[in-house]
């Protein structure tokens, strides 16, 4: 193997790859928030999605990069699951210009009177002019320059012997389509770029190295290798943003068995578009057609199935948080019949009770404010209440015994109870984060009690426990209100003799008012629950329903 064209390949490459990312990262800034205003703006509906998709990759000719983008979209809620698949869809077809560009530019002339040039004045800008938009403008064009550089050291390696690779052995055989395929897929896995990929394949069957239908072999390769960078980018995202990953990798995947398959009937269909088009019937034009050809198959073979994909992956790659604001008894099919209905309603409002009792735990433990998790456990009861109320007015339309009108409104009841506490335990979390420590012993031991105590009577109003009793939970409730008056009196105490700064003494009144307010809430809402429970209709003897109120 001669050592200087290594040399040009390996260089060629660099060059290549440094280009593509100068024009990215600099598009990226020179556009500012123009190109995420078209992929917000452009996706009304599929086809526009499509084709602002396609749009964008052609500019910056990096499919990869568009997919993360998109990712990072559908992880900040900007853009939902539909709307990016068809980005992905169109930034596959927008990356097969880079074949146009190497089969159909003069790259001798290209070099010598745009790239060069291009490069001395991106440069130019570049350094004169800061970190403004005039100086990602110019990184934008000495990237473009970079770029035709490194494609045309390329073309010229494989223009004459070679790597002196050992490529031809494998040109033959049933395998050889296979081992062109893995070789397109591991090249553009090690370099994440599918686009050098599609240079080296084009390069290489312009300077005659592998045969026609080998490297369409190498192109269904680095089409299906492209979906690597956004796996990555996938890894420690969202659920949302792995659907779109994995929406990309099935479509390359899908798109590549076809192309495989169909493989000597799409390049014998192809032969003929070269005359038709008025182009060069080279190696370089065929490949080019047939990457873009496959590509626009692949949307046209997989668009009928895409509402299936999406409600499919809206299954997968479920967070905790979602799996939790699904509700568990609810039901629409149970919603005429009262004995099904008020149990799968007692049993939905218990669950929401007890992600509320978690919250209130959670915000008095807690002395680093609210986190994560209370958050996400308030979402979850907003979700979950909002799917009560749309299952009792499912219920309402029924035939619903006036005897039980009664039961539907505590049940909305207790649910703003439940509610109620998720709000005031936020607050606390937040108090608590912003209060200075107490440093008077006896005082910072009253208020450890206290809390100790409303933590008891959280434990106690589960009502799903068999021990659950409302009249034990009232008397810890009225201990409770005891407690918390006297602690009022003894911070006001603390405050006036100076045992305490009087802004400490008011943001902790404040706090212990909150704490006895999700006291007051979650005493009430299990009393209320249990109305519910025993208000329930029971079958008699005749088989209809009655009540056991």
């Amino acid at each position: 193997m001669n050592l200087s064209i290594l040399a040009s390949f390996i260089g060629g490459i660099g060059l290549f790859l440094l280009g593509m990312q100068l024009m990215t990262e600099g598009l990226k800034i020179a556009a500012g928030n123009t190109l995420r205003a078209i992929l917000e703006r452009s996706t009304s509906t599929p086809l526009r999605g499509i084709l602002s998709g396609a749009l964008i990759t052609s500019l910056v000719q990096s499919s990869g990069a568009v997919t993360v983008a998109t990712i990072g979209f559908v992880n900040a809620g900007l853009m939902d699951l539909m709307q990016a698949i068809t980005i992905v869809y169109g930034s596959n077809i927008g990356h097969t210009m880079i074949g146009w560009l190497v089969s159909l530019v003069d790259f001798q002339s290209t070099v010598k009177f745009v790239a060069l040039p291009l490069i001395g004045l991106g440069m130019f800008l570049r350094l004169n002019r800061g970190n403004n938009r005039y100086a990602a403008l110019g990184e934008t064009l000495a990237g473009f320059g970079v770029f035709f550089t490194g494609i045309d050291l390329l073309r010229a390696t494989f223009a004459g012997s070679g790597l002196g690779m050992p490529l031809t052995a494998l040109s033959s055989g049933m395998g050889s389509h296979l081992a062109f395929l893995t070789i397109g897929l591991l090249l553009t896995v090690a370099m994440q770029s599918s686009s050098a990929t599609m240079v080296i394949t084009l390069t290489a069957a312009a300077g005659g190295l592998i045969p026609l239908d080998n490297g369409a072999s190498m192109v269904i390769g680095a089409n299906i290798g492209s979906t690597s960078t956004a796996a990555l980018a996938a890894l420690d995202a969202t659920p949302n943003a792995k659907r779109v990953a994995a929406a990309h990798v099935i479509f390359n995947l899908a798109t590549g068995a076809v192309a495989l398959f169909m493989l000597p009937f799409l390049l014998h269909a192809l032969l003929a578009f070269p005359e038709i088009l008025n182009l060069p019937a080279n190696a370089t034009v065929l490949l080019a057609l047939f990457h873009t050809s496959v590509n626009i198959l692949g949307v046209c073979l997989i668009w009928p199935f895409t509402r299936l994909m999406v409600k499919r992956l809206k299954g997968w790659f479920r967070s905790h948080e979602e799996d939790e604001t699904r509700p568990l008894y609810l039901d629409k099919n149970i919603a005429t019949t009262p004995v099904l209905a008020f149990h799968a309603l007692a049993k939905e409002i218990e669950r929401i009770g007890n992600i509320a009792r978690r919250m209130a735990r959670g915000a008095m433990s807690s002395e680093a404010g609210p986190g994560l998790q209370l958050d996400a456990d308030r979402r979850i009861l907003l979700k979950l209440e909002i799917e009560v109320g749309t299952f009792i007015n499912l219920v309402r339309r029924g035939s619903l015994p006036k005897e039980l009108d009664h039961v539907l409104p505590n049940a909305l009841r207790v649910t703003s109870y439940y509610r109620e506490v998720a709000d005031v335990s936020l607050r606390v979390a937040q108090m608590q984060q912003q209060s200075r420590p107490v440093e008077n012993t006896a005082l910072a031991q009253e208020i450890g009690l206290y809390k100790q105590h409303v933590v008891k009577l959280l434990d106690l109003t589960d009502v799903a426990q068999k021990d659950y009793a409302p009249e034990e939970c009232a008397a810890l409730f009225k201990q409770t209100e005891e407690m918390y008056h006297h602690l009022k009196l003894s911070l006001l105490k603390a405050g006036t003799n100076n045992l305490l700064p009087v802004g400490l003494m008011v943001s902790l009144i404040d706090l212990m008012s909150d704490v006895r307010r999700i006291a007051d809430q979650i005493e009430k809402g299990a009393l209320y629950l249990t109305t519910l429970t025993r208000a329930m209709p029971e079958e008699d003897g005749t088989g209809s329903a009655r009540s056991a109120a």
